[in-house]
């Protein structure tokens, strides 16, 4: 066992780029649920997503198109499940469980033809100057563009939620749905691109993961990223600077199990494995003793002629 070989600073920017595909996915799933609708679609958006995004960039030879196809694919399945709950007013986490059953078995058909073959490289944004500092500029200034963006987004839905009209709606929605429909809200419209945004990022989230992260398809390759993303939202209590951090908790313990495995600490290398789903089954634990109030209407089927 060598643990001087782990190297710190390597460590925490690995954290960052382990977390962003589960940044992407949970802070989708949080607007979602804030406007009342409980989507557990989001392994197979993101699975669709994965291979969506890495058959345009296999095909094209550009990431960008790669992770433009994968948002459209991730919103196009989304929309389905909002037609499904939405529009149908079927359950929501009967249709969520359905979308991923479906999500996962349409990429296994999509992805048949391309096991084995490699992506183009995501280039990284070595930021001038700042990616020169020493420790922080190889932890917070190296990464790709998409590391940046799912930073971006995360500020961007704690202004919205917390400052602008558009969020207030959107949890006046959330939260009670019959008395927003009275006040002349487009309930439906509002829930149907929150749930269009949601499977968006858990589309970018899925291509981030088979054009970065572990640049190749293989079948199944989520391997339960979507639900840890669920389990984000309820330990953040709805609160996009709390899915950060969770994010940041997962992606960082990932991270650490490799890099024991590496080390060849004397663990069995299956515990090491399990070990971030276990801390987040532990911290979701202790979590609940918190009071933090879910969005009032979640998973409530809505009804104008109410």
């Amino acid at each position: 066992m060598d643990l001087s070989s782990i190297n710190p600073v390597l460590l925490l920017a690995s954290l960052i780029a382990a977390s962003t595909p589960i940044l992407l996915a949970a802070i989708g799933e949080l607007v979602v649920e804030r406007a009342g609708v409980l989507n557990l679609g989001v392994e197979g958006m993101m699975i669709t997503g994965a291979i969506c995004g890495f058959a345009i960039a296999v095909n094209t030879g550009s990431p960008f198109a790669g992770f433009v196809m994968a948002a459209l694919g991730g919103a196009a399945l989304s929309l389905l499940f909002a037609a499904l709950t939405q529009i149908a007013l079927a359950n929501h986490v009967a249709s969520g469980l359905a979308l991923t059953l479906f999500g996962l078995g349409l990429s296994s058909l999509l992805g048949q033809g391309y096991v084995g073959i490699k992506p183009p490289p995501t280039p990284k944004l070595d930021i001038p100057l700042l990616s020169d500092i020493p420790i922080l500029g190889p932890v917070l200034f190296s990464h790709d563009l998409m590391v940046y963006l799912a930073l971006a987004l995360v500020a961007a839905v704690w202004g919205m939620l917390k400052y602008t009209r558009a969020g207030l709606i959107l949890r006046a929605v959330g939260e009670n749905h019959d008395a927003a429909h009275a006040l002349g809200y487009k309930v439906v419209r509002v829930r149907v691109l929150a749930i269009a945004f949601g499977g968006a990022c858990a589309g970018l989230g899925g291509a981030y993961l088979s054009l970065v992260r572990v640049p190749q398809w293989t079948e199944g390759m989520t391997a339960g990223v979507g639900w840890i993303a669920l389990a984000l939202v309820v330990f953040a209590s709805w609160k996009a600077g709390r899915v950060l951090l969770g994010a940041w908790l997962f992606g960082g313990v990932s991270v650490l199990q490799l890099n024991l495995q590496a080390a060849g600490v004397a663990v069995p290398v299956e515990y090491l494995s399990m070990s971030p789903y276990l801390v987040t089954i532990l911290v979701l634990v202790i979590m609940s003793a918190d009071k933090s109030r879910a969005p009032g209407s979640l998973g409530r089927i809505f009804h104008a002629s109410q």
